[in-house]
């Protein structure tokens, strides 16, 4: 067996389930759930229409690289959302089944697992970082992202030691779960230390069309990169998924864009690890990175909801609204998170997932301790309803 599977820490979901084995939900209330980032808006109708026209391609087999129209309609995508010139599709770009699977085999390509290389996470972060580094044979150094500090990462923290043998350096903008954007400065002071080391940066940036504000939407890294003159987005490689803009993350469908050097080698990898996207899904994919209208609808229905339930929650707990994403991040009464969990699921039945359990503790210290994360994905009568839930569980 692969002796770096015992390195694995349990899944937080299956944290969860094992802190809630001896709960009775509370049979007065229906139950909502709020612990997992599942979009529940309804999938376009374009991409249904999309698969169901495309059925034939379920009869061959496809190239790993994926189609030159879909590649095309990456580029021009990344070029509008981004204000930037298309990309190569040809060398830069490359369809994947999704970020996640993405940035997992990503690392393998990275990172050599005889250097015992660190990989550098933000804290708290998407378990599948801290999964692929030590799959790899890497060793993880986390960046704690703190309240006082905007939830940013503080590079300055980071050890020497470990700067000199960094191969690999992850980041969320907007980040999972706190919300928070990556600013240029935050980009410049980045490469710079890209520049320095030499490491890889892989942004997960499958958070980004879910915005509040249409005339600031966050920045993303190729546009930083961009705009500060490194067009050939060296040592950077951006992730990207239909999964949250166009509620579809059973379609399986994203992308990954940047430096050319990188994706040549991932692409070697992917053809071997058998990595290629059902023509059936890249037909519907090419359909909604063509389509913003579905895109916009989908974020007002975000933007509804934040509006109501973030004032209500913000009653009860410690709590702003994020500059992106569809979480909201609050710091619970007491510091107790999982004991809140417990309680409210008891009480109350809605389900929210402890803070705790998205982080490691790094320092002395778990950023994720206190908080709990709230997904906004069901529907706004059930959120608002989980928010008034919360209220009456506080106020006992």
């Amino acid at each position: 067996m692969n002796r770096f599977l015992d390195s694995l820490q349990p899944y937080p979901f299956e944290r969860l389930r094992a802190l809630l084995a001896g709960i009775t939900p509370s049979g007065k209330h229906s139950a909502i759930s709020l612990s997992i980032g599942e979009p529940r808006h309804p999938t376009p109708q374009l991409l249904i229409d999309a698969l169901r026209e495309a059925t034939a391609g379920l009869a061959v087999y496809p190239p790993t690289a994926g189609s030159p129209a879909l590649r095309q309609a990456i580029a021009a995508w990344i070029g509008r959302r981004y204000n930037m010139p298309s990309l190569n599709p040809d060398t830069q770009v490359l369809p994947v089944n999704g970020s996640r699977e993405a940035l997992f085999s990503f690392t393998q390509t990275v990172i050599d697992p005889a250097t015992n290389a660190w990989v550098i996470c933000p804290n708290p972060f998407y378990q599948i970082y801290e999964g692929a580094a030590l799959l790899a044979g890497g060793r993880t150094w986390f960046v704690n992202q703190i309240a006082s500090e905007g939830f940013r990462c503080n590079y300055q923290a980071v050890p020497a030691e470990v700067w000199r043998h960094c191969k690999l350096l992850f980041t969320c903008s907007p980040g999972n779960p706190t919300g928070a954007v990556m600013t240029l400065d935050d980009w410049q002071n980045l490469f710079e230390l890209s520049d320095r080391h030499g490491f890889v940066i892989a942004s997960d940036e499958c958070y980004s069309e879910i915005y509040f504000d249409e005339a600031r939407p966050p920045l993303g890294a190729l546009e930083a990169a961009h705009r500060l003159g490194r067009t050939d987005f060296r040592r950077l490689m951006v992730f990207s998924s239909l999964s949250k803009r166009s509620n579809a993350p059973g379609l399986r469908s994203g992308f990954v864009a940047g430096d050319a050097s990188l994706i040549k080698p991932f692409l070697l990898y992917r053809t071997y690890h058998g990595g290629a996207m059902s023509p059936t899904v890249q037909t519907a994919s090419i359909a909604a990175w063509n389509d913003e209208q579905h895109v916009v609808a989908n974020r007002l229905m975000y933007k509804e909801k934040f509006d109501s339930v973030t004032p209500l929650i913000a009653q009860s707990l410690e709590v702003d609204r994020p500059e992106a994403g569809f979480y909201l991040w609050a710091r619970v009464p007491g510091g107790d998170d999982q004991a809140f969990c417990q309680q409210l699921l008891a009480q109350y039945n809605v389900l929210v997932l402890p803070g705790s359990f998205l982080a490691r503790e790094q320092q002395g210290v778990n950023p994720g301790s206190g908080f709990v994360r709230l997904a906004l994905v069901d529907s706004h009568e059930q959120c608002l309803e989980a928010a008034r839930r919360i209220a009456q569980l506080i106020s006992r």
